[in-house]
Parts: C-alpha cells; sequence; structure tokens
C-alpha cells in the first residue's frame, strides 16, 4: 500500500470519527433540549389551568356583585312601596314603612313628579341636594343606569323614583375593575420568559403581551403573522371575562428553548471553522516543511552529482585523447550532458528560476529527440507542428523539459511499452497551450483530482512524486496550469500545459 493510499485510509476513518461524534453531539444536545421543552411545556400546561381558574373565580366575583345589584334593586322598589304607603291617607300601623325609609342609609335616590321635577333626594352628594339643576343631571345619569320605578299615588298621579348604585356596590365594581385589571397583567407577566399576547374577541385589538420586540408590536402586518405562528403553535388559551366577553391568550415557546434548540448547531459551526482555520495553518506549516525538504533535497542531490560529473567530464577528454569508437564518446557526451541538466534542474528547485523568452516549438523538439532513443521500439512519439513554429514563450528550459520528460516517462508506463504519444501546441489569445496525449490505459474518474498530490502513484516501485513536482514546476515558477483535460479508460489520457504567452 503506497503513501497516498495510506493516506485516504486514515482520512476516511478520522472522517467518520468526526461524524460519529458530531452525531452523538447532536443526540446528545438534542436530548437535553427536548427534556427542557418538556419541563417548560409542562409548567406553560399548569400556568394556562390556573388562568382559566382565575378566570373562573372572577366571574364569580362578578355574579356576587350582580346578586349584589338585584338585592339593591328589591330594597328600592320596597323603599318606593314604602313611600306610597306614608302618602296614603291609611291610617294602619305605618311604623314598618317608617323604618323601611329610615334605613336607606347607601341607596341614593331621588323622586320626580311626572314631568321629571326633582322633588327630593336621599343620600345624596353633598354638592347635589338642594341643587335642583345638579339633581336634575343626576336624574339622568341614574336614568342611564337603571330604569325608573313608578309610584302611583292616587288616581293617574305618579311620581317616579330614580337610584343608582351604592356607593358599596360602587366601591366593589371599581374593585372589580382593579381585579380584573390585574388578572391580565399577572397573567401576561408571570409567564415569564414565554412570549405571550393578549387579545380580545377579534383576535386583532392586543390588550397586553409580554416578551414580544416593539417591532412587531408596531407593525400590524408583522403582529398578525405573529399571532397567527402562535395559534399554530399553541391552541390559543380562552377566557371569558365579566363584562368583557371573550379573549384569548396566544403564546409560544421561550427564547431560550428556541436558543438551546440552534446552539448544536452554532457549536457545531464554531468547531467547524476552528477546525478549518487549524487545518489551513497545519497545511500551511506542512507545506512549508515539505518545500524546506524539497529544496534541502534537490541541491543537495545537484551537490552530490557535481564531483561524480566533474570526473566523469574529466575521463570523457581522456578517452578523447586515447582514440576511443567518436560514436560511443558522442553519445556518452550525450548523456553527460543530460547530467549536468539535471543537476542544473535540482539546483534551482527552491529559487526563483529566470524565465527566457524560447522558441516553444524547438524546446518540445529537441526535449523529444533526446527522450526517442531512450524510449521503447513500440512507443511512437510526435510533435505536431503548430500555426506559428516561431512561437516564444518565457521558460526555463532546464525545468520545462524536465516537466516534459515526466509526463512522457508516465505516458510509457500507462501505454505499457506499447502505444502512441502526441504533443500539440494551441495559442489562445494570450495563453499558450500545450497538450501531451497517450494512448494508454486512462485514469479513473475518481483520481483525476488526485494525481498531482504527492505519494500518488500507480507504480509497485514509485514515490509519486514526478506529476506533484511538474505541477510545482508549471505554476509556482512558471505561473501557469496543469491538469488533466481528457481521459477516458482504455483511451488514454490528455495531460494540458498552460502558459502565458
Amino acid at each position: 500500500m503506497n503513501l497516498y493510499s495510506r493516506k485516504q485510509r486514515w482520512k476516511l476513518v478520522l472522517a467518520f470519527a468526526a461524524l460519529a461524534i458530531v452525531g452523538a453531539s447532536l443526540w446528545y444536545s438534542s436530548r437535553i433540549v427536548n427534556k427542557v421543552r418538556q419541563e417548560e411545556r409542562r409548567k406553560v400546561e399548569l400556568w394556562a389551568e390556573a388562568v382559566r381558574n382565575r378566570a373562573q373565580l372572577v366571574n364569580y366575583t362578578d355574579s356576587l356583585f350582580h346578586r349584589l345589584r338585584v338585592e339593591e334593586r328589591k330594597r328600592v322598589e320596597l323603599w318606593a312601596e314604602a313611600q306610597v304607603h306614608l302618602a296614603s291617607d291609611d291610617v294602619n300601623d305605618l311604623s314598618f314603612y317608617l323604618k323601611v325609609v329610615s334605613e336607606n342609609t347607601t341607596i341614593p335616590v331621588i323622586i320626580t313628579d311626572e314631568a321629571g321635577k326633582p322633588i327630593t333626594g336621599r343620600n345624596l352628594d353633598p354638592g347635589i341636594e338642594g341643587d335642583k339643576e345638579a339633581m336634575r343631571r343626576e336624574v339622568k345619569r341614574m336614568d342611564a343606569m337603571h330604569e325608573p320605578i313608578p309610584i302611583i299615588l292616587f288616581g293617574s298621579h305618579k311620581q317616579y323614583l330614580h337610584y343608582t348604585d351604592s356607593r358599596i356596590v360602587s366601591e366593589l365594581e371599581q374593585v372589580m375593575d382593579n381585579i380584573i385589571r390585574s388578572f391580565i397583567s399577572e397573567t401576561v407577566m408571570n409567564t415569564a420568559a414565554v412570549p405571550v399576547i393578549y387579545t380580545d374577541s377579534t383576535r386583532v385589538r392586543v390588550i397586553e403581551h409580554s416578551n414580544i420586540d416593539a417591532g412587531t408590536m408596531a407593525d400590524s402586518t408583522l403582529l398578525q403573522a405573529r399571532i397567527a405562528l402562535m395559534a399554530q403553535a399553541n391552541t390559543p388559551i380562552e377566557v371569558s371575562l365579566a363584562g368583557r366577553g371573550r379573549n384569548y391568550i396566544f403564546y409560544e415557546e421561550s427564547r431560550v428553548i428556541t436558543q438551546l434548540r440552534y446552539f448544536p448547531y452554532v457549536q457545531l459551526i464554531i468547531i467547524g471553522l476552528f477546525l478549518l482555520v487549524s487545518y489551513a495553518l497545519f497545511s500551511l506549516f506542512r507545506n512549508a516543511e515539505q518545500n524546506q525538504v524539497w529544496v534541502g533535497m534537490a541541491k543537495e542531490t545537484a551537490h552530490q552529482l557535481g564531483t561524480p560529473l566533474s570526473s566523469l567530464m574529466a575521463w570523457m577528454e581522456l578517452l578523447k585523447d586515447n582514440g576511443a569508437d567518436g560514436a560511443a564518446v558522442d553519445q556518452m557526451q550525450q548523456d553527460v550532458s543530460r547530467l549536468e541538466t539535471i543537476t542544473e534542474r535540482f539546483s534551482k528547485i527552491g529559487s526563483a528560476p529566470e524565465l527566457v523568452p524560447e522558441n516553444l516549438d524547438r524546446t518540445l523538439r529537441e526535449t523529444v529527440q533526446y527522450l526517442k532513443p531512450r524510449m521503447p521500439s513500440r512507443v511512437q512519439m510526435q510533435v505536431e507542428r503548430p500555426t506559428d513554429p516561431a512561437l516564444t514563450v518565457p521558460l526555463n528550459r532546464a525545468l520545462f523539459s524536465w516537466v516534459l520528460e515526466n509526463l512522457v516517462r508516465n505516458a510509457v508506463d500507462a501505454m505499457e511499452g506499447d502505444g502512441t504519444i502526441t504533443i500539440t501546441t494551441e495559442q489562445d489569445g494570450t495563453r499558450v497551450h500545450v497538450d501531451v496525449a497517450d494512448t494508454g490505459k486512462g485514469i479513473p474518474a475518481s483520481k483525476l483530482n488526485t494525481v498531482f498530490r504527492p505519494g500518488y502513484t500507480t507504480k509497485k516501485r514509485g514515490w509519486g512524486l514526478g506529476l506533484s513536482l511538474t505541477k510545482r514546476i508549471i505554476e509556482s515558477y512558471h505561473k501557469g496550469r496543469i491538469f488533466v483535460k481528457r481521459s477516458a479508460p482504455g483511451k488514454g489520457t490528455t495531460f494540458r500545459i498552460t502558459l502565458r504567452g
């Protein structure tokens, strides 16, 4: 198993471990949120039940006040009957009627004639009693509250008894209003963090609210939308209050529950960002370390090659002087020149190479010309003539030839020593494309994005550094681009190099 395969396996293991951790975190957080939600739901249900019970108590209190008003009405009617008996000529015992009239010390009453002119009054405010105009206004106010009681005197003569609630009932009504206002206020405020909207029977006019932002309350459209959402989340609590009709209480989950629900995802996003930043920094340091290793290895290789290369050059001169076979010496000279080129290549790794305008077609042909004798006999190599044979491109000749050599050798391996390699050049505006196509076995689609990574190789013997080095030379040194243009299993692969013209 090569380095890349081991790295991929470890990546998969770490990915599954990360997914397991994320899943466990989400499950545990969701479990906690559900527990908190259930507890809050239970509290809200208890609160809703308490609201209904208090509403029943308020309505019962109002029924008591209503009974008190009925009793006062009966007392007033009895008082009117006593007035009739006192005004009659019946001389029977009038002590009972006198007692009824005298014991009315709380209910304000006014007696008027048929024309509505006040005659007398009882239990009135000091500013009203004795002032006929004030008594007329008070009669109108009394009639608005209670229907006057006719007093039949004799024949067709009548008087009318007008009355209003006693001070006790009025004070109790004020207490009742305070109780209802307190009920509404406490109902809304006692819900703690739960958002609540208290409306009338139309579900439009808001009587009270709590934990609703001011922007929503100021916008009627947003308010109605919020009420609709609350109604969907929880069935509104219906409350019937005396004198106020049917009201509705809308509520939803608290902000704490909402925040807790999204907390695991926020937590994962923060952890993910932290891991991404950490991975980016780790990759940056790792790449810097790799670059140092690359540079150190390349320069050390160039240094190690320098001494035997100098010796070989000296031996070449000695062979010439001793009359050795000229053809053999020429071939050896080409190999020594190749070693010089390789030494130059390694010496340039890690430093900014000098780019010189070079004839691209000539550079391609010279590289291929050198490689042909060293390739299997069944491998055909051809360089198609470009539209402009004089086209020049800024290149570092030694490094660019290295790139071509790596691509050609990989193609020969892919074709298993039998096939055709075609090199074409195409100009596209300010860009120049060089395509290296082979008729080999192709690259699987799943591997197209990984062929340039260090350690990737399909050979039993190999470090998987050739294409990685090729990519570094084209993109880092020549500011170009190299990629797999197309590839199909059994049909071959085409690598494209894009350079600045």
